[in-house]
């Protein structure tokens, strides 16, 4: 009788590569959900710097002398992927009369007319097909509009 390969070794082969197959088809996956999650994290991010700039234009638009204050202010996507919420802490103003209640701050020096603190806040939108996994952006800043 020759010796050859039993139908067990076959089968301990095929076992041998599947399982390989099968881990190399899991990594796959997981770094495909890491590369969609990294570019939606990025979209978010360059969204809230141009919702930051849209803010600012509403708010240079905005007359403060008959209308008060801007406080919120919602932006949206394009394509409905992610919304910002900005809400503007103070006005550091120089006259300190432009807004009324606790929104404006007066302030003693020129250089820092016009400033303004707001925190902004983008969310993912959850039943958008292309989002994976939500992502919320939180940044406090301060700047000139």
């Amino acid at each position: 009788m020759r010796t050859a390969f039993g139908l067990p070794q076959a089968l301990m082969i095929i076992l041998v590569l599947s399982g390989i197959a099968t881990l190399t088809l899991k990594y796959a996956s997981i770094n495909v959900q890491h590369y969609a999650d990294s570019y939606t994290r990025e979209q978010a991010e360059l969204f809230m710097q141009s919702a930051t700039e849209a803010a600012l234009l509403q708010i240079s638009g905005h007359n403060r002398a008959a209308q008060g204050c801007l406080r919120d202010l919602n932006i949206t996507s394009s394509d409905s992927r992610f919304t910002a919420q900005i809400t503007v802490q103070r006005y550091y103003l120089a006259d300190g009369t432009a807004c009324v209640g606790t929104l404006s701050t007066p302030i003693q020096s020129e250089e820092s007319n016009g400033i303004i603190t707001m925190d902004i806040v983008v969310e993912t939108n959850a039943s958008h097909p292309k989002i994976l996994h939500p992502i919320r952006l939180e940044r406090r800043s301060l700047q000139r509009p």
